[in-house]
């Protein structure tokens, strides 16, 4: 049986482009044989490969830590349209590069994919894991961003409160109930704290709405990611802590963001 026969076999839906990338990956005959035995065995390809592609960029991912999703690219271009939106003003005015933080980071993708976008920005990704920080350092590196470790605004430092233009946010979201119906690869081989978000899966997101406005400018903006049905949740909660609220869907990338702006 060949490597994408084997590869469908297990389930892999697209069989023959993940037995080309191991093919392109392998080292030599016991590398490509070993690799193919993980991915049947239910590992996620990007650990097995090293890397994953997020927003046409190829992020480097460490075993253990959380894969980028293909619909978090929402809240890149939201980031970006609101960044793209202020820059003028900002030139103008003569402010200095915009703030933008990368708050539970994972790999640090998002904010990687922002500044490969939106130049001359000062970034800052954070995360609690140390896997992850250890991993998103060398991604935020290229693009000349600071990776700090902790929990949620505790890793950040103080020098930036009040200087955020953009806080974008991929906090857990799945519901503590719903973890065990994810796919196989995700709970088995990413950690709990990188999905679980608590009963309603909304625990983060309050969270970080009770202390966004101390770090954001006054016309600062926080994006969170969250769920289709979630999404109305997520809103109610940024709408208490004082934010001006909209909704964005994207059906093309299954992806949903809820964005405050302060007033």
């Amino acid at each position: 049986m060949g490597i994408a026969e084997r590869l469908r076999s297990a389930g892999c839906v697209f069989a023959e482009e993940e037995a080309q990338l191991l093919l392109n990956a392998a080292s030599s005959p016991d590398h490509i044989a070993s690799a193919v035995e993980r991915r049947v065995a239910g590992y996620p390809l990007e650990h097995i490969l090293g890397w994953a592609e997020f927003c046409g960029l190829r992020i480097e991912l460490d075993a253990g830590v959380f894969v980028p999703r293909r619909r978090t690219g929402l809240l890149v271009n939201e980031a970006v349209n609101l960044l793209s939106e202020g820059a003028a003003r900002e030139c103008r005015d003569g402010a200095g590069a915009a703030v933008v933080v990368d708050l539970c980071c994972g790999s640090g993708a998002v904010g990687v994919a922002i500044a490969s976008r939106i130049a001359g920005l000062e970034l800052h990704a954070a995360d609690i894991d140390p896997a992850a920080v250890d991993c998103a350092r060398r991604n935020v590196a290229r693009v000349g961003g600071e990776v700090h470790q902790g929990d949620l605004f505790g890793a950040l430092p103080p020098a930036i409160k009040g200087r955020v233009r953009v806080l974008a946010v991929n906090a857990p979201y799945v519901p503590t109930g719903a973890i065990d119906t994810m796919p196989h690869e995700a709970r088995e081989h990413e950690p709990l704290w990188s999905l679980d978000g608590g009963a309603d899966g909304l625990e983060f997101h309050r969270r970080v709405a009770a202390e966004a406005r101390e770090w954001l400018r006054s016309d600062g903006n926080l994006i969170i990611e969250t769920s289709k049905r979630q999404a109305a949740g997520t809103a109610l909660i940024l709408a208490r802590a004082g934010f001006a609220v909209r909704t964005v869907r994207s059906e093309e990338l299954d992806g949903t963001v809820v964005v405050g702006r302060a007033p």
